[in-house]
């Protein structure tokens, strides 16, 4: 079953040599991301630029299009990556988002199921 792990940063500053949570460094993504796809798990993940790249889209009920620059979400924590994996079930992905540097530092992972259509 496929799984999003989905990577929420607290909507601070990293200090230097942390990213993008507090308490992580580089390194400990890099040893993440080889154990994911050492373990055969890895379907895809990216990490998202800068929470200032962003653009929201809204579709209003007459068909109308709204574009404005950021999410304006009501948030102290922003969605800096994801991950997709294949894993047997949601325990085996919940030990996976625990591992995941980005649950330490004030970040969360959040796990949700791939809906296969």
């Amino acid at each position: 079953m496929k799984y999003m792990l989905m990577i929420n940063s607290a909507a601070t500053e990293p200090e230097p040599g942390a990213f993008p949570a507090e308490g992580c460094e580089v390194s400990d993504w890099m040893a993440y991301d080889k154990a994911v796809k050492e373990a055969g798990i890895f379907v895809a993940g990216n990490s998202l630029a800068d929470l200032t790249t962003a653009t929201t889209v809204r579709v209003g009920p007459g068909g109308e299009r709204t574009v404005t620059d950021g999410p304006f979400a009501e948030t102290r924590e922003v969605l800096g990556g994801y991950y997709v994996i294949d894993v047997p079930d949601l325990d085996v992905a919940l030990d996976w988002a625990a591992r995941c540097p980005g649950a330490r530092g004030g970040g969360s992972i959040v796990v949700r199921p791939v809906a296969e259509f």
